[in-house]
């Protein structure tokens, strides 16, 4: 058939074609899929794909696809990634996506960081390390062996685990603080070793000092200065550190104006939040308004006390088992059995180690001391991180 007579042919069978339904339409594809050789049946091959199967990671902009890849989890995304060279390959060069996914995990991000491949395997160390946290794999244990006597108190700092009671310092101010039994908290001086000062009010032992520099401005304080904190088992006092003989305390903080409610010996305070458990659960102040902010009820509170709190996790414990709570959902990420430890009314005989996992992991962070406490036969107990696989 000549060029011209095949033109208008095929416009009449096209122009015909488009007025079928869809079942006339088949047929017709049909009939003539049936009325084809070789040669048609490849060339039909070839064109499906081009018409069926076209790969949008490939066609549409990246910027496009990096939008859509954001709206997969995690599982999924590595599953895309096995599909063929050219989707692992947009799937590797994007670090927001593999960013994103790091964070729903709870892990810091830097975002001077652009390197995709890099979050991309810092999401697969950060999984493993939460799926060990729930299946009690993360840590393991380890004793310090070597008093011949109880040891009644333990102290962590810099990396050097100390055994002492209810003190803290400051080398910038050449300035030690302590709280004691006699219901009081003294200032010494660390060069001289003198006592500069004494403050009153507390009518209960006082179990913990801090100090601090705040953080936040407020008609009593503001950034740069530094705060005194200390706690007895129902009150805690904020002082500014000074050296006057009557030195005034800024505010008393309590959970119950009746003292119905004991506080349990474990404070923290980072200039920003104060934060303290209690026999209700853990309770979080802001230190710019002494409002708070939060309590955290876990199961049987009275018996859980509080180690440390982070931005992401905290860490706390009870008579059998560590525990890693999410802040984000109030729910334990995982634990970890305690042998039968001496619990000191106190709380001076167990600490946390380093902590600074509980502002989101890193994926370098998760390694060091968790916990120690003293045991019974004179040794101290260690929990420490497991190298993560």
């Amino acid at each position: 058939m000549e060029k011209v007579a095949f033109e208008g042919w095929l416009e009449s069978i096209s122009a015909t074609f488009v007025t079928l339904n869809d079942q006339e339409r088949n047929q017709s594809l049909d009939h003539l899929i049936s009325l084809s050789g070789a040669a048609q049946l490849r060339h039909l091959s070839n064109g499906l794909e081009t018409l069926l199967k076209r790969d949008f990671l490939r066609l549409l902009p990246l910027e496009l696809a990096f939008y859509l890849l954001h709206w997969l989890d995690p599982q999924t995304l590595l599953t895309c990634c096995l599909v063929c060279k050219q989707w692992n390959k947009v799937i590797n060069s994007c670090p927001e996506v593999w960013q994103s996914v790091c964070r729903e995990l709870g892990w810091r991000i830097d975002e001077a960081i652009q390197d995709a491949p890099h979050w991309k395997g810092v999401y697969l160390k950060a999984k493993l390390r939460m799926t060990q946290l729930k299946e009690q794999e993360a840590f393991e244990t380890s004793s310090l062996i070597g008093h011949s006597a109880r040891v009644y108190a333990l102290y962590y700092k810099d990396g050097l685990l100390c055994t002492v009671f209810s003190v803290d310092y400051n080398d910038e101010l050449d300035v030690l603080v302590s709280g004691s039994a006699d219901f009081m908290v003294k200032i010494w001086a660390l060069s001289a070793g003198a006592c500069l000062n004494t403050l009153t009010g507390h009518t209960e032992w006082v179990t913990k000092v801090l100090l601090q520099k705040s953080e936040v401005e407020s008609m009593m304080h503001s950034p740069g200065d530094y705060i005194l904190l200390s706690a007895d088992k129902y009150e805690i006092k904020v002082w500014p550190l000074g050296r006057e003989i009557n030195c005034k305390c800024l505010k008393t903080l309590s959970v119950s104006a009746d003292r119905s409610i004991s506080l349990q010996p474990r404070l923290q305070f980072d200039g920003r939040y104060i934060v303290c458990s209690s026999d209700l659960g853990v309770y979080q102040w802001d230190f710019a308004s002494f409002e708070i902010l939060r309590v955290i009820k876990a199961q049987d509170p009275a018996n859980l006390s509080l180690l440390s709190f982070g931005e992401v996790f905290a860490l706390l414990f009870d008579n059998h088992y560590l525990y890693v709570l999410d802040l984000r959902t109030e729910l334990i990420s995982g634990r970890w059995p305690l042998p039968a430890y001496r619990k000191s009314k106190r709380g001076s005989s167990f600490l946390a180690g380093v902590t600074s996992w509980l502002n989101g992991l890193d994926g370098d962070n998760d390694s060091g001391l968790v916990f120690a406490t003293s045991m019974p036969d004179h040794s101290i107990h260690l929990v420490l991180w497991k190298e993560n696989g």
